[in-house]
Formats: C-alpha cells, structure tokens, sequence
C-alpha cells in the first residue's frame, strides 16, 4: 500500500499530465479519427464543421502530433519520422492568437499557463513574439521526437491571411494548417495556392472551419474527385454525448439547434451541419431527417425495380438502386455506387454484386460510340451482362428535361414520396451540396444524384420481381426462404 508522501506524488504526477500533457489523455471522436486517417493519402484535406463541434482541436492536435513526433499509438494518418517546419494561419493576427496559439500553447499572456495547451510544456522551447500584436507568437520552436528518442527542433510559423499574399512565399514546409477558409473573398485570392507552393514534395495541407461563405471556389475545389484531396464533414449530432467523452449535453445541442435555426435554414446547415451555406441557392429544402430510412429488410416482390445510372463522362460513375412502392407511390433508394476512373467491367460487377437481374436506365449519352469497343457505351454494360433498357431515359413525352427530374424529385421529398436508405452517406453528401448558382444547377459531385433522376425518369419501366443479391449467393447458395432481398 502507496504510503501518504507517495500517494501525494501520484496525485502531483496526474496532475502534471493532465495540466501540461492533455495530448496523452485526448481521445478524437470518430469523425475527428476519419479526418487523421485521411491525412496518409491525402496531400490536401479540409475539415467542414458546425461551430464549435472539434474541428479546430482536431487541427491543433494534428499540428501537435506533426510538431512533436509524438503521434498517439491509435493515430493511422500521415506521420513524419524528422524534425518539420509547418505553418499555422488563420483570418488575423488576432484571431489565430485567440484560437489556433490558445490550443497548441495555453492562453495567451497568461505565463502561469504555458504549456496548458495541446503540445507538452517539456516540448515547447524558444519563441518569437509578434510585433504590434500583444502577447501573439510570431516563431514557436518545439522538441521533436523519433522512436521516442529527441532528434532536433520543430518550427511552427504563425500567419494570418489579412497579411496578403507574399507573405506566404519563401519558406519551404511539412505541414500546413489553416484554421478558417483561407480564400472566401477577393482580397484574399490567392493566398491558399501560395500555401500549397511551399510544400515539400511529400507535405501536407490541412484546413478546418464552418463553412459559412456557401460553396466557394475553395470549397468546391475539394468536392470534385480529385485523388490528392480529401474532405470529411461532421455535424453537431456526431458528437458524442457527454457520457462518452463528448463536450456537450443534449440540452445544450438543442439550445444551439434552435438558435441557429432562428436565423434561417441555411444559417443552420452551415453552423450546425457543416453544411455551405447555399442560401436561395439550395435546391432540396426538406430536412435530411424527413428523407431519410433504415435500409428495408423485406421488399415485396410486386414493387417495381430498376437502376439509374451516369455513365461518369469526365466524371465519376453513379448508380442508384430504386425500388417503386406503387401503391402508395413511394420511391426508395435503396443503394448506389459511385467510382471514378473504372472500366466498364467494373462498374458493371459493382452493380450486379449489389443486385442482379434488374432492369438498369442510362441517360442519352449511353448512345454514343464508346472509344473504347465498337458499339456505343450502352452496348459496353450490356455485353458484361447489365439488363440495359432498349432506349436511352426519357420522359413520357419523349422529353429530357432535368428540370422536369429536379421538379419531381422536390415534390415527392415535400410530401414523403422519396426516401434514401441511411447508410448511402455519398448520396446524402451530394444532396446536401446540391444547389444553383445564378439559376443554372452547379453540376458539381452530383453522379448518383443523377442516376437517381434518370429512374424518376424511367420508373414506368421498371419492373416487379425478386432481387438477386449475387454476393450472397455465392456465399451461402441461395436466399433465405422467406426473405426477397438480404441484408447487406
């Protein structure tokens, strides 16, 4: 038994780490962990959140990790094995002093707290102040870490952007974190691409903030598919709550919810989703919560079936797999895919793994001759065993109107005649940035979005029946009697 001298140097010890080595005991939440893990394929990522959820905690822990060397045994994103050099910037002076230096170093001006933040006090070293910003770091040099084993000093620059552009020139770095949208107006052109200049050849971006500028150049640039960019989104309801080591009680998330909606609709998406504010640009209104059901684990045979898909021309593949409740006249999307980049072989086992035997509706460009074979792109899928309709979509009237799709599909959201299994996370993700820009649809990440209109389009075609799930007949040989379609 501990005697009362070494009970006291315990209780000391566990007080020192918890005071000035929070990064031992901060534990991410599973959003904050996707973002990390992101980072080991991705050179440039952003971090879209509501207000206050941890996004700008994940990118100081982040930054601490890069730092130090000290990265956490659960930590699975990029790692660097020597000493770095990275930036840190935000909007001002100020408000990377407030926010960015409060997290990685303690409260400013407070010498009491030094070291309270997310890097140890052991590790932080020299500092530079800035000039004509009181108590705000310019320079922060910090012990780096290999194997446990000290291996030369860190150095993290602060920056803001209302300096302007040069001053982000010069340097070479590891790492970059910028806490805010770094380019959401003119003045300010210019800045992010200078920042991504200075990499080394393998660095990395991160940048975290609430998207309240709607969908900008900036945000946009990482909504496109592109391989070197990642973006993970999280709301205000993916935090956890406080009995599993979240910050917020339900009360409070609902006292937040209703303020934010007291300023519109789109005031909450942005601060309360993570969401670009799209304003009277937003094409879907209805809550996610009215549209959306648990996947279906019985679906009667007479419902009509079929697949919409987006042949993914300069732009990834999508496909939608609906079924038609006729008698209450009810779409449910039931799955989709997307890829980018595959052949057509590809996509098509994708689809026949999730549901074989389907009837499968294609837009007008399935038409034209495939560059790659001698038929046309619809003949491509049909030759690896697709059940592609004779003719390309159309409405009734022999019309194509994507407006007509659009119309239709706000319709039935208006009056619970669509709903989208839970787990599409990619389908609801192209809804939530779905919008219009000076009246024209921004066709941006919207592929199985438009699988999904292509079926609205051709739903008079589809076709009742059981659905074959391949992937569960090779593995078990055959479906459970009783049951038309198995879970996933």
């Amino acid at each position: 038994m501990p005697t009362p001298a070494e009970t006291l140097e315990l209780l000391e010890a566990l007080d020192y780490v918890k005071t000035f080595r929070r990064m031992e005991t901060w534990k991410p939440y599973p959003k904050q962990r996707a973002f990390f893990r992101l980072g080991a394929t991705k050179r440039e990522r952003i971090f879209l959140a509501g207000n206050q959820v941890g996004k700008t905690e994940a990118g100081a822990f982040e930054a601490m990790c890069h730092a130090t060397g000290l990265y956490p045994e659960w930590w699975d994103g990029k790692r660097f094995n020597h000493k770095t050099v990275g930036w840190v910037a935000g909007v001002s002076s100020n408000d990377v002093k407030r926010v960015a230096q409060r997290k990685l170093c303690g409260p400013p001006g407070v010498e009491s707290e030094w070291g309270t933040g997310l890097i140890p006090k052991d590790c932080l070293l020299e500092r530079a102040m800035t000039r004509g910003v009181t108590d705000a770091i310019d320079e922060l040099q910090v012990q780096h870490y290999t194997d446990g084993q000290k291996d030369g000093v860190s150095r993290i620059v602060f920056k803001s952007y209302e300096q302007g552009r040069k001053t982000f020139q010069g340097d070479t770095i590891d790492w970059g974190w910028g806490d805010e949208e770094p380019d959401p107006t003119p003045n300010q052109q210019g800045i992010y691409p200078e920042f991504v200049t200075r990499l080394s050849g393998r660095g990395i971006i991160f940048t975290t903030y609430t998207p309240l500028y709607g969908p900008t150049d900036f945000t946009n640039r990482f909504t496109m598919d592109d391989e070197d960019k990642g973006v993970v989104s999280m709301n205000l309801d993916e935090v956890p709550d406080q009995a599993h080591g979240g910050h917020f009680s339900d009360e409070e998330k609902e006292q937040r919810k209703r303020e934010a909606m007291a300023r519109g609709q789109a005031n909450y998406d942005a601060r309360i989703r993570g969401i670009p504010k799209l304003g009277e640009g937003v094409i879907f209104s209805t809550p996610e919560a009215n549209v959306v059901e648990p996947p279906l684990d019985y679906i009667p045979p007479y419902w009509a079936k079929g697949w919409g898909i987006d042949f993914g021309i300069g732009h990834p593949f999508g496909a939608a797999l609906c079924l038609w409740d006729k008698d209450n006249d009810v779409v449910h999307v039931h799955h989709a895919y997307r890829a980018k980049g595959a052949l057509s072989i590809v996509h098509a086992a994708a689809i026949k793994r999730i549901a074989a035997g389907v009837p499968v509706f294609w837009p007008r460009d399935g038409a034209d001759r495939d560059p790659h074979g001698g038929g046309t792109l619809a003949d491509g899928y049909r030759k690896h065993g697709l059940l592609m309709y004779s003719s390309h979509a159309h409405w009734p009237d022999g019309s194509l109107s994507t407006e007509a799709g659009i119309q239709e599909w706000d319709e039935r959201e208006k009056t619970g005649r669509i709903k989208f299994a839970a787990h599409l996370a990619e389908l609801l993700e192209e809804r939530r940035y779905y919008h219009r820009k000076e009246g024209k649809i921004v066709k941006i990440r919207d592929d199985i979005l438009s699988a999904v209109r292509i079926f609205l389009m051709m739903k008079r075609f589809a076709k009742p029946g059981q659905l074959i799930d391949t992937r569960r007949r090779e593995q078990r040989g055959g479906i459970a009697a009783g049951t038309d379609f198995p879970l996933f």
